[in-house]
């Protein structure tokens, strides 16, 4: 397949200065035997056109690696904005086989870091003067490296240990020709590779793009730092490094030093004598909290990302990377872990085929399917259950269906993932599935609290109103449609038509009520302006009352089903 608008990568180059770029990405594909992809999606012809011979050298030790590991070198290869797509698709779950995830997981970011003295005009450029004019002193070897930043230790005059997170100079530009090349590939991919488009080349890349550049923006890193704290404001257990803002801009974080014990040295933790067991419940707890209660959460909580301090708190750095879930979302996927930890198959299939969206689902086979695999888990203890196993066995079936989840829901699997690896590795007999029910049980509850019973009654009240406000509007067109001769309306008799709008008019007019009845009970019972007792009996006689009119109305359904 091929048209006007996807023929050649090299026809869609709005740019020369991405001709060298193409070239090699080509180059490094047909290194690692990924010479067929490049085919695909038109790079040979544009190296062809570009009269440049491809080399092979060597390429032979390569082909005898697995593909998985062909696919990590080959990103690793191809530079820092490759790297972290890769880092990406690791949390997809629903994309790719366990194999590649534990691949993909292993991309470093790690490179050789830059002089400080490189560093310094930029950082000058965003101060406002010298680092000297601010800083007491700097540490001019780095505390770690990467392709974006790299981070340095600073103090103030009064001694306030601090950490400089310094964006590369000149990384934006780069990163952002990646990404116009790699928008372009995935066009090309869904439009010529039928057996690529089932990834959703396209939308993968759109939300790469936009998390790579929030990523790139250290504010909104730090805007995301300060709402997490906020949500954690009187939970003892988490630290989130405080923000410097007067020193912070897009390109330089500087936020308060905190010296503890690596998530992943668990020989410090061993030494320091702290509860290796109460570490693994009290991460969990805030990683928990942030999926099924904020809906704000870290996206990416490995092993160097946490910290333990000796009085057994939990410091929590780098939130380039946070996922999003709203509230119906939050629902969702409290019933859906529910529906593992409770070993409830029909609530896991309704929640997969709700996220199925457009796409067409075999809901028979995927309730069987469903039902198998969690039939393996019946009789285990809960403490036996490992969730992050129950969730790898979900990912399968999504990728055996050919379903894509939305990208908020594959990053919170891959955090539950993670949370639970880094959780064992602290406790081996560390049980996800004791410390997720009371959230998961919470979460359920609230769905039927009268608070959200009133927001739901006032939102079905509104809808109905809005029904009835837009009619009058609508029968205008109607008969303005008529009057033009372009409405044609047969009408045998009007008398049961009459009797049908009767019939309609009587059934909305008893539903608006009945939703008026609860909302109006569950704001009296949640309020405080009543006294306690009286409140309670007002409420339940309009629950009461409403259930009476829900009755009548689907008395009336039923018999006029059966005319």
């Amino acid at each position: 397949m091929s048209g006007s608008g996807h023929g050649s990568l090299w026809d869609t180059l709005s740019s020369v200065r991405d001709l060298g770029r193409i070239q090699e990405i080509a180059v490094v594909l047909l290194r690692y035997g990924f010479g067929d992809v490049a085919a695909r999606v038109g790079m040979t012809g544009a190296l062809e056109k570009a009269g440049r011979l491809l080399r092979m050298e060597h390429a032979d030790q390569y082909l005898t690696m697995p593909t998985p590991e062909r696919l990590r070198r080959t990103l690793q290869d191809l530079g820092p904005t490759f790297i972290k797509f890769g880092q990406i698709l690791s949390t997809r779950v629903d994309l790719l086989p366990p194999e590649y995830l534990r691949e993909l997981g292993q991309l470093q970011n790690n490179v050789p870091a830059l002089d400080f003295e490189l560093l310094r005009p930029q950082v000058r450029q965003d101060l406002g003067c010298e680092p000297e004019d601010i800083f007491a002193r700097i540490d001019t070897v780095p505390l770690a490296a990467a392709s974006l930043a790299q981070t340095h230790r600073a103090w103030l005059a009064d001694g306030t240990a601090l950490v400089l997170k310094i964006r590369r100079p000149g990384i934006r530009e780069v990163v952002e020709a990646d990404l116009r090349l790699l928008a372009r590939l995935a066009d090309i991919a869904e439009a010529r590779a039928p057996d690529l488009r089932r990834y959703h080349p396209v939308e993968v890349v759109r939300q790469f793009t936009a998390s790579l550049r929030n990523e790139l923006d250290f504010a909104a890193e730090c805007r995301n730092a300060e709402r997490i704290a906020a949500n954690f404001a009187g939970h003892p257990e988490i630290v989130v490094p405080a923000v410097v803002w007067p020193l912070t801009s897009e390109r330089l974080n500087v936020q308060e030093f905190v010296g503890a014990i690596p998530g992943a040295d668990i020989a410090a933790v061993e030494a320091a004598g702290l509860d290796r067991a109460q570490l693994a419940r009290s991460g969990a707890n805030i990683v928990l909290k942030m999926v099924l209660e904020d809906g704000l959460f870290h996206a990416d909580p490995h092993p160097g990302n946490i910290f333990y301090l000796p009085d057994g708190r939990i410091a929590v750095i780098d939130f380039g990377m946070v996922g999003h879930v709203n509230a119906q979302r939050r629902g969702q996927v409290a019933r859906l872990l529910y529906g593992l930890v409770a070993q409830r198959p029909e609530d896991v299939a309704d929640i997969l085929i709700d996220w199925a969206g457009q796409a067409e689902v075999d809901e028979a086979r995927l309730q069987a399917d469903i039902d198998e695999m969690i039939d393996q888990y019946r009789g285990l203890a809960l403490k036996d259950l490992h969730m992050g196993r129950m969730l790898l066995g979900v990912s399968a079936l999504l990728r055996q269906h050919a379903l894509v989840l939305p990208g908020d829901l594959a990053l919170m699997i891959k955090a539950f993932l993670t949370l639970e690896g880094l959780g064992r590795l602290l406790d081996p007999d560390f049980d996800m599935a004791s410390e997720a029910r009371p959230f998961l049980e919470r979460a359920m509850l609230q769905r039927y609290s009268p608070r959200r019973l009133a927001k739901r009654g006032q939102r079905a009240l509104a809808g109905s109103l809005d029904l009835l406000e837009d009619l009058p509007r609508e029968l205008r067109r109607m008969l303005r449609r008529y009057g033009q001769g372009k409405f044609k309306l047969e009408v045998t008799s009007l008398r049961p038509f009459g009797n049908q709008v009767a019939h309609a008019v009587n059934r909305l007019t008893m539903g608006i009520i009945t939703a008026a009845l609860i909302v109006g009970s569950s704001i009296v019972i949640d309020s405080g302006g009543v006294a306690s007792r009286f409140r309670t009996v007002l409420g339940l006689g309009g629950f009461i009352g409403a259930g009476l009119c829900g009755v009548v109305l689907l008395v009336w359904i039923l018999r006029s089903g059966r005319r």
